[in-house]
């Protein structure tokens, strides 16, 4: 190995209690809206704390955590373990405006025909 490669740390991911509104980290939704504003290796990053936090594994550190935390998605305890919401909210005004006019034009669809 590289004397310059540096093995990512291991961390424990848990589920917050609180029942938001929103998506499962699975859904459609998820992958359409959400790889747009926080990337695809990010979402990546989202499914495999929600996997590990799920069945109790810990994971190496998601690349992508600073902006899952950044869009609110993950969370940082002070024990050092991350923090996700069972559900994933929906995009606020900031993230749509942030969109594709051909995805915003899909999500105002979307937001209607709920």
């Amino acid at each position: 190995m590289r004397q310059t490669a540096m093995q990512r740390p291991v961390v424990k991911a848990e589920l917050i209690d609180e029942q938001l509104d929103g998506y499962a980290p699975t859904d459609q939704y998820v992958r359409t809206f959400w790889i747009s504003v926080v990337g695809p290796g990010a979402v990546a990053d989202l499914l495999r704390l929600a996997a590990a936090a799920h069945s109790g594994r810990p994971l190496k550190r998601p690349n992508n955590l600073a902006s899952l935390v950044r869009e609110g998605l993950a969370h940082r305890a002070d024990d050092g373990t991350i923090k996700i919401h069972q559900r994933v909210p929906t995009l606020n005004a900031k993230q749509i405006r942030r969109l594709p006019p051909a995805l915003r034009r899909q999500h105002q669809a979307h937001r209607l025909s709920l």
